[in-house]
C-alpha cells in the first residue's frame, strides 16, 4: 500500500524512536448508498475522526476492518479500494503507528454504533456526510488535545486522497 504522509507533530527523529512500540492500524472511508461518508464527531475533544482502530493479536487487516467498522460504524462493510497508508509518530506514548485507510461500501442497513464506554466519555456520535463536508468539518476542527491533532492531520491527509481516488474513477 502507498504511504501517503508522515505524521510527525513534534519533528522526533528516527533516533528518538528506537524505543517506540509499534502498532498497526486500520481506516474506512466508508460510503452508504446516498454518496455519504460515516464520520464520528468527538465532540468532548473538537475534532472528527473517520472509523477504524487497532488490530488486534490474531486478526488480519480486513478482520479489524471489519471488527471496527461495526463498531464504531454500526455497519458491514465490502472493501471496494485502498486510499493508502500513514506512519503516525505519537511520542507522548512513545508510540509508532502505521494506519492503512480503505475505500467501503455500506453493506446491509446502518445499525447503532457499539461505542466503548471510552468513546461514551468523549462524546463520540456518528454522522453521515458528504465527503466534501467531512474534510470541510475536518479543515474547521481545532482539537484540544494531542491525540485530536495527530488524528486530524492523520484523517485529512486519508480523506483528501480518497476523493481523488474518486474523482480518478467518475
Amino acid at each position: 500500500m502507498k504511504q501517503l504522509t508522515v505524521v510527525n507533530l513534534n519533528n522526533i527523529t528516527p533516533e528518538q524512536t528506537k524505543d517506540f512500540r509499534f502498532r498497526q492500524a486500520v481506516r474506512a472511508v466508508i460510503f452508504d448508498s446516498e454518496n455519504k461518508i460515516a464520520l464520528m464527531d468527538v465532540k468532548k475533544h473538537c475534532y472528527h475522526k473517520l472509523p477504524g482502530g487497532g488490530i488486534e493479536a490474531g486478526e488480519d487487516e480486513m478482520q479489524a476492518l471489519a471488527r471496527e467498522c461495526k463498531e464504531e460504524a454500526g455497519c458491514e462493510i465490502e472493501v471496494i479500494g485502498e486510499v493508502g497508508s500513514i506512519l503516525e509518530y505519537k511520542d507522548q506514548w512513545k508510540l509508532k503507528q502505521e494506519s492503512f485507510c480503505y475505500l467501503a461500501k455500506l453493506v446491509g442497513k446502518k445499525m447503532e454504533p457499539e461505542f466503548t464506554d471510552e468513546e461514551l466519555f468523549d462524546e463520540f456520535k456518528l454522522i453521515w456526510v458528504e465527503i466534501d463536508q467531512a474534510i470541510k468539518l475536518i479543515k474547521s476542527d481545532q482539537p484540544e488535545i494531542y491525540e485530536g491533532r495527530i488524528i486530524n492531520a492523520r484523517d485529512l491527509a486519508f480523506l483528501q486522497a480518497a476523493k481523488e481516488i474518486i474523482n480518478l474513477k467518475n
